[in-house]
């Protein structure tokens, strides 16, 4: 999945510690994972026929927003398959000897990720056709005249694409996946189910309110929820008794300028630039991001898709435009005189 560059829920700024502290509340089985009961229903079952007829698992394509368990799901299936996983990105895999070094060395059956798949180069999914369809690579190898056609075997193989952008993907490399998977934003419930479940594996004290204060800020993404708890559990260690009541946590989270509805310091530059700079919108986005000082990429895939779906920000055959809760939140274009009220 593609890296979310937000201050305190950021991956990139994590440090070895943190990362295992991820891989801790990663649940192991479907039974441990919290949401997306649909889809866990779904895949829970397509495992149980396919390890009841000894055959290894369809290819499988998960898309939607950063943060909602595409990886998580894809280590699961492998566990619950009872098969080895290898991992990669698509931008990892410049070349076709790329991907063969990769596939001829998997184990029989093994789950094969590919994050970010909509990233691939052309040549390499071209390559990664035969091997999804009759598991052989075909390599070229050499230029011009003395260039030669070599044929590789490959061990049978899931492959798991995840993807924040499903519309890249070719309809080639679509139609080749036999189960295709949408993960949605969790609700608040859920989410506060996760922060308890968390809570207990880091051993962190908190209260009922606490949790549904960490919960409602999380904008429906349990990667998110995890993190301003971790963020939360310092504050409260540093500044209260390291519990984390609901006015420890409204307390810490107004620190981090998170506000009640989850928004952060670049949601409401966003909003407020599309209401306060272009009378509301319509504004194109490279308009936008020229204005708020952030690239394309990670507006339109890291801010805008939690905007849009909690109807702050529409999309437009003309442009971004803000919608009326917009400016309801943010006080129309005097928001800035009643940002405490935010939090």
């Amino acid at each position: 999945m593609s890296e979310d560059p937000r201050n305190i829920i950021s991956p990139s700024t994590q440090d070895p510690g943190e990362k295992s502290v991820e891989e801790a509340l990663m649940p192991r089985g479907f039974g441990e994972f919290v949401g997306q009961d649909k889809v866990k229903d779904k895949l829970s079952m397509f495992v149980e026929a396919a390890r009841g007829r000894g055959e290894s698992l369809d290819h499988c394509l998960f898309y939607g927003p950063p943060g909602l368990g595409k990886t998580t799901l894809a280590y699961i299936m492998a566990r619950e398959m009872g098969v080895d996983i290898r991992k990669t990105s698509g931008p990892a895999l410049e070349k076709q000897g790329d991907l063969a070094a990769l596939l001829t060395n998997l184990p029989d059956n093994a789950v094969f990720f590919i994050d970010e798949i909509h990233r691939l180069s052309k040549n390499v999914e071209e390559a990664l056709y035969p091997a999804l369809q009759h598991f052989y690579l075909d390599i070229i190898v050499g230029q011009g005249p003395s260039a030669r056609n070599i044929r590789l075997e490959v061990p049978k193989f899931t492959l798991v694409g995840a993807t924040t952008r499903a519309g890249f993907l070719t309809g080639a490399m679509r139609d080749r996946f036999g189960i295709l998977e949408r993960l949605n934003y969790y609700g608040i419930d859920e989410i506060e189910r996760i922060i308890i479940r968390s809570s207990q594996i880091l051993k962190i004290e908190v209260e009922p309110g606490g949790a549904r204060e960490l919960a409602g800020r999380s904008r429906g993404t349990p990667r998110i929820a995890n993190r301003l708890l971790r963020r939360v559990r310092d504050y409260a260690q540093v500044k209260s008794d390291g519990r984390i009541t609901a006015e420890t946590a409204r307390a810490a989270l107004k620190m981090f300028e998170v506000d009640t509805k989850g928004l952060d310091e670049m949601d409401r530059r966003i909003l407020g630039c599309v209401i306060g700079k272009f009378d509301g919108g319509p504004v194109g986005l490279g308009s936008l991001a020229v204005a708020v000082g952030e690239e394309e990429d990670t507006i339109s895939d890291v801010y805008e898709p939690f905007l849009i779906q909690s109807g702050f920000l529409m999309r437009t055959p003309s442009g971004r435009k803000a919608t009326r809760l917009a400016y309801d939140h943010l006080g129309m274009k005097g928001y800035s005189d009643r940002e405490e009220e935010l939090f």
